[in-house]
C-alpha cells in the first residue's frame, strides 16, 4: 500500500485555494495595519498634529489586503493545479505498476 492510494478530488482545489487567501489575506491585513499606525503616528509626531487612526485602516490596511488577496488567490490557484495534477499523475502511476 502506497501513500498516494486516494485519488485527489478537483473540488477540493478551489476549497484549499480559497482557505489559503483568506487566512493569508488576514495575516496580510494585520502587518498592514500595524505598519499603518506605526507610520501615522510617526507623522503625526514629526507634523505636530493629532493622527488619525482611520488613515492607517482605509489608506494602508485595507488597499494592502485587496492587493495581497488577488495577488494571493492566483497564486494559491496556480499552485494547487499543479499539486492536484502531480498527485492524480503519481497515483495512475502507482496504480499502473
Amino acid at each position: 500500500m502506497g501513500m498516494y492510494t486516494d485519488k485527489p478530488r478537483w473540488y477540493m482545489v478551489p476549497v484549499k485555494a480559497l482557505a489559503i487567501t483568506f487566512l493569508l489575506t488576514l495575516v496580510t491585513f494585520a502587518l498592514s495595519l500595524l505598519l499603518g499606525i506605526i507610520g501615522t503616528l510617526i507623522r503625526g509626531l514629526i507634523l505636530g498634529i493629532h493622527a488619525n487612526m482611520t488613515a492607517a485602516y482605509r489608506d494602508v490596511a485595507l488597499p494592502m489586503a485587496i492587493v495581497a488577496a488577488v495577488v494571493i488567490l492566483i497564486a494559491s490557484f496556480v499552485m494547487e493545479v499543479r499539486r492536484y495534477r502531480q498527485e492524480k499523475a503519481l497515483v495512475e502511476i502507482e496504480n499502473a505498476g
